[in-house]
């Protein structure tokens, strides 16, 4: 195990959705998570060649810890491959999360995988929210979510559920007094340019990492404040901040 890290063992971890795969792990001891923060996940041998995964917090409830992930590449192929009782390496929480309001509308804007972080921050939210979810094709985890908003805003983007097309589609910034959005770069970077000179935005940014921790330098990014690390002084940026 590496230095920092803490096994857990995986109380369940199930394909949700093609190669979307919801991971619940168990926890020895309660921890402060913020919504928005992240774990950094290592399912395999330490000498295998792949980095540890960076992975948003999805849920916590009591003694459970809940991600999801994409299969994409090798290190996620290997992680969807674990059962029940084997154990995961994680270093966290890391990150700064998301800055919660109470006092506000609220719109979020979620694209594929990028809704991993949006239903812990609702569960945390005391504030009326509009979410707004877009799907390549089948969607996962509106059950969840649709109890827990004003209202839910679906799209796909082969229209076999809800509106067929994006989920910036739908979503007017004059409605709302604060927008949170994660997901593609080029949906991100849509919502920004649709709010400017309208309403405030927090991004929830992805990036390839190494350490989690900010020491490697390995997931900067430019901003107008000069180059900030995802991990460090992110993933979550005020939208007027991140140069997409």
């Amino acid at each position: 195990m590496r230095e920092g890290f803490n096994s857990l063992k995986i109380k369940s971890n199930l394909e949700i959705s093609a190669k979307i795969f919801e991971i619940r792990l168990q926890m020895e001891h309660k921890k402060e998570i913020k919504p928005g923060q992240f774990f950094m996940i290592k399912g395999w041998e330490a000498t295998a060649p792949f980095l540890p995964r960076p992975l948003s917090v999805a849920d916590v409830e009591d003694d459970c810890l809940t991600f999801l992930y994409e299969v994409k590449g090798q290190g996620t192929h290997l992680l969807s491959k674990l059962r029940v009782e084997d154990t995961l390496d994680v270093l966290g929480p890391l990150g700064n999360g998301f800055t919660l309001e109470s006092d506000k509308k609220i719109a979020l804007i979620s694209g594929g995988i990028g809704i991993a972080p949006m239903f812990y921050l609702l569960k945390n939210l005391d504030a009326p929210v509009d979410f707004y979810a877009g799907f390549r094709s089948a969607v996962y985890w509106m059950d969840k979510i649709e109890s827990r908003v004003n209202t839910l805003y679906v799209s796909t983007e082969d229209g076999s559920t809800g509106h067929k097309g994006f989920s910036i589609d739908q979503f007017n910034p004059h409605n709302y007094d604060l927008v949170i959005t994660c997901g593609p770069v080029p949906m991100m970077k849509k919502v920004l340019e649709l709010c400017e000179g309208i309403v405030s935005v927090q991004v929830s940014m992805e990036s390839r990492m190494a350490c989690g921790i900010g020491a490697c330098l390995g997931c900067t990014i430019e901003t107008a404040n000069g180059i900030k690390r995802v991990c460090k002084e992110g993933p979550v940026f005020k939208g007027k901040e991140v140069l997409l």
